[in-house]
């Protein structure tokens, strides 16, 4: 399964699609849906939704606004409408899952197609993807979409959107997971990520971490409770600039730390802060290091381990033993067509040199396939209509980098 995967960010849009529009875009997206699926086979649209910036022209072609939070709803339910729990075994490709509390009901509705799908792995699948989005990545938003894609050859895309309060933004993760795996930390599990912005946060799944990762594995099966409990004093006296005793022994040495800390502090203030509960997180470093936990993925999958306890136990690999983790937030590109800039790569090549053969091959593709799609005439030049106008957004702002060194026509 090639691995197309991301995150988008998106403004927090208010409201509902009225039941008119839903209607036409579930039956319009419905039809693209079971084309692809007819013509190419399952796992095609399973790897084609994985892919952040397919996922926002499919939404934009069907009616949706591109910018909109409610995208993801939108294409969500239309996908779950035509291709609901049962349907794994007529279509070769199932729907789980949801916004609010259809983002519970993942469990249950695996539990349909236990006879024909792997109930315990697409379980997994859903559990490991919530705790890599919510407690290896501490990027400030709270999942509250959380769906599975499912298709019979065993290929799966786990599709969730988390909410920042304080921004009004929604982000949208994209975790693939090929055949006989589960997601996992030990590689990067989102290849390719659209954001409106991007910002530096704690990220654990990140390969710039593996190193840090080991180093809490480290902290928490060797390190007895008490001393623990000190290193995590420790680091709360450097975040907050205070005299320790090691200072006064090494005569200020810790001086350095505290000059990196405190500009670190500016840039990344949600990773470098103190920790409030320090009992409440030695607590639970205790039962971990019973239970004598191996795997990075294992740690942060036990029940009872939150965003805070590894926050915590990364601030002493960090500022105590000198593993620093990677701060990269898992944006790679910018959801906003006119701002393609960024939209894969920018002008000074971050996150990487900017390609256009993406969006042109996403863009020829919709165009071709609606050609065959059994529509009425209004409808498909409406839907040709959006694209076109999304490519124009999308051409306009790549002019923008004509020039620059890193535009990779």
């Amino acid at each position: 399964m090639t691995r197309y995967s991301g995150v988008a960010d998106l403004p927090l849009h208010n409201g509902h699609v009225p039941p008119y529009l839903f209607e036409r875009m579930r039956v319009l997206g419905g039809l693209i849906a079971r084309y692809i699926v007819e013509y190419y086979g399952p796992g095609e649209l399973v790897r084609r939704l994985g892919d952040p910036f397919w996922f926002q022209a499919f939404n934009n072609v069907i009616g949706m606004d591109w910018d909109s939070s409610g995208s993801t709803t939108v294409v969500v339910y239309v996908l779950k409408n035509t291709f609901p729990p049962g349907s794994l075994r007529d279509n070769g490709i199932a729907v789980l899952g949801g916004k609010g509390r259809d983002s519970r009901a993942v469990a249950e509705e695996a539990k349909a197609i236990s006879d024909v799908a792997d109930y315990e792995r697409i379980v997994g699948a859903s559990r490991m993807a919530a705790k890599i989005d919510g407690v290896a990545l501490q990027d400030g938003y709270s999942i509250y979409i959380h769906s599975l894609i499912v298709d019979s050859d065993g290929d799966m895309l786990v599709v969730q959107q988390g909410l920042n309060e304080d921004s009004g933004m929604a982000r949208r993760y994209h975790l693939p997971v090929p055949k006989g795996s589960l997601p996992t930390t030990r590689v990067e599990p989102h290849s390719g990520v659209a954001s409106m912005k991007i910002e530096l946060s704690l990220n654990l799944a990140n390969p710039g971490s593996r190193e840090a990762r080991r180093a809490i594995l480290d902290i928490v099966s060797s390190t007895p409770p008490g001393s623990l409990l000190n290193s995590l004093g420790e680091a709360n006296r450097i975040l907050r600039g205070e005299p320790s005793i090691l200072s006064w022994v090494t005569g200020g040495a810790q001086g350095d730390t505290w000059s990196r800390v405190r500009q670190l502090t500016e840039v990344c203030p949600r990773y470098y802060r103190p920790v409030a509960n320090l009992r409440l997180v030695g607590k639970a470093a205790s039962e971990i290091k019973k239970l004598g936990v191996r795997e990075f993925d294992e740690l942060i999958g036990l029940p009872g381990v939150g965003a805070e306890t590894i926050r915590a136990l990364a601030l002493v690999a960090d500022l105590i033993y000198g593993y620093r983790p990677s701060l990269r937030d898992p944006t790679t590109s910018i959801m906003d067509p006119f701002l393609y800039a960024y939209a894969h790569g920018g002008k000074d090549g971050v996150p990487y040199p900017v390609r256009v053969e993406h969006i042109d091959r996403t863009i020829e593709f919709f165009a071709s396939m609606l050609d065959e799609v059994k529509v009425g005439a209004r409808d498909r030049e409406h839907m040709l209509r959006r694209l076109a106008s999304f490519a124009d957004r999308v051409k306009r702002a790549i002019g923008f980098l004509e020039g620059s060194s890193d535009y990779i026509p």
